[in-house]
C-alpha cells in the first residue's frame, strides 16, 4: 500500500509555470506507474499524465502535451508535474495516483490509491 501527499498548488496568472509535487510513502515506490488527473466541480476527473515506474516513459493528454511534464524521482519517493504556460482552464484540484499493476493507462478506475488533491487556479 502507498499513502500520496500532493503539494506546489496555488493560484497563478495565465502564462505562468507551477510545479506540482505528490511524496509517496512506502518502499515500493518504484513498483508503481503514477499519474496526475484533475477535476474541477460538476465535471468527471480526468487523465493529465502518467509515467512508467522507471520515468523513461511518459504519456500526456492531448491537451496538456507540449505544456506539461511529468517526472519522478524514485530515491525521494516522488512524482512532479510541471505545469507552463498555464491556461484557466487548467485551473482544478489536481490528483497524483498511483497504479500497482503497472502498465502504463490513462484509465482513472485503474488507479489504485489517491491523494487528497491540491488546488491550482489560475487567473486571466
Amino acid at each position: 500500500q502507498v499513502q500520496l501527499v500532493e503539494s506546489g498548488g496555488g493560484v497563478v496568472q495565465a502564462g505562468d509555470s507551477l510545479r506540482l509535487s505528490c511524496a509517496a510513502s512506502g518502499r515500493t515506490f518504484s513498483s508503481y506507474v503514477m499519474g496526475w488527473f484533475r477535476q474541477v466541480p460538476g465535471k468527471k476527473r480526468e487523465f493529465v499524465a502518467a509515467v512508467s515506474r522507471s520515468g523513461g516513459i511518459a504519456q500526456y493528454s492531448d491537451s496538456q502535451k507540449g505544456r506539461f511534464t511529468i517526472s519522478r524521482d524514485n530515491a525521494k519517493n516522488t512524482v512532479y508535474l510541471q505545469m507552463n504556460r498555464v491556461k484557466p482552464e487548467d485551473t482544478a484540484v489536481y490528483y497524483c495516483a498511483a497504479n500497482q499493476i503497472g502498465l502504463l493507462t490513462m484509465e482513472l478506475g485503474e488507479y489504485h490509491y489517491w491523494g487528497q488533491g491540491t488546488q491550482v487556479t489560475v487567473s486571466s
